[in-house]
């Protein structure tokens, strides 16, 4: 009976040929688990930046409102995998748009009386520019007790200069008419005054660039002539007035 019964398991199971033993029984992989959906990864709640401060702002200067794209994000980082598309800073971030103009690398020439050179320390270094800007707005909540995203909304609005001047050539003279300027370009102007703002404010100052950052955010967004990006608006427009 023993003998009948190592024959029958034998037959079951496979062997080696060569070898005579007996494989092990494959185990079969236990299937993957569904992914969570990401507002409710690691408890995170990604509907609030920083999971703290509501999107639910409201942008009032209709020219610039369908280029700012307020899509919630915790932490917004798309690394513009679509850039190769036609408009595709329309649907990144705000909050990401300002995230890239700070990683901006030095241009070694005087800017509002200072020479900028940040040496490339924020070049690339997307983590590092989230955490100044989340401690800029947490400064700018203790200072307000407004939404940060709204006064960075407001600081956009105020900041972004209406009309330009470009250059032209008429016969053998050169001379600059005033133009008129698309929104995006009007968001991209103050985005990267703001930035600049904030660069130039902790260059060579014991201020950090967090803090900077806030106070030109605050400043923006009460229309103050002290703000950097406030000063370089009014000189753009009134440069486009003398133009006429």
């Amino acid at each position: 009976m023993e003998k009948e019964a190592q024959e029958a398991i034998a037959g079951a199971q496979p062997s080696n040929a060569l070898t005579g033993s007996v494989a092990a029984p494959k185990k079969r992989r236990p299937q993957a688990k569904t992914a969570p959906l990401p507002e409710h990864r690691d408890g995170m709640d990604l509907s609030l930046l920083f999971e703290k401060y509501s999107y639910d702002v409201a942008v009032s200067d209709q020219s610039i409102k369908s280029y700012v794209s307020l899509r919630p994000a915790a932490y917004p980082a798309s690394y513009r995998r679509t850039s190769d598309k036609k408009f595709s800073k329309a649907n990144i971030n705000i909050i990401e748009r300002l995230e890239n103009a700070l990683m901006r690398g030095g241009t070694g020439k005087k800017i509002g009386g200072h020479v900028i050179r940040t040496k490339g320390r924020l070049q690339g270094k997307k983590l590092k520019v989230m955490h100044i800007i989340e401690k800029a707005f947490d400064a700018v909540h203790a200072q307000t007790g407004s939404n940060p995203v709204q006064v960075f909304i407001n600081a956009l609005e105020n900041s972004a200069p209406i009309e330009d001047t470009t250059r032209i050539r008429q016969g053998g003279t050169i001379s600059n008419i005033p133009v008129d300027i698309s929104a995006s370009r009007r968001l991209d102007t103050a985005l990267r005054n703001i930035a600049t703002a904030a660069i130039i404010g902790a260059f060579s100052n014991k201020r950090s660039i967090s803090q900077a950052l806030a106070n030109e955010l605050i400043l923006a967004s009460k229309n103050d002539v002290n703000s950097y990006a406030i000063k370089r608006k009014n000189e753009i427009e009134r440069m486009a007035r003398s133009a006429k």
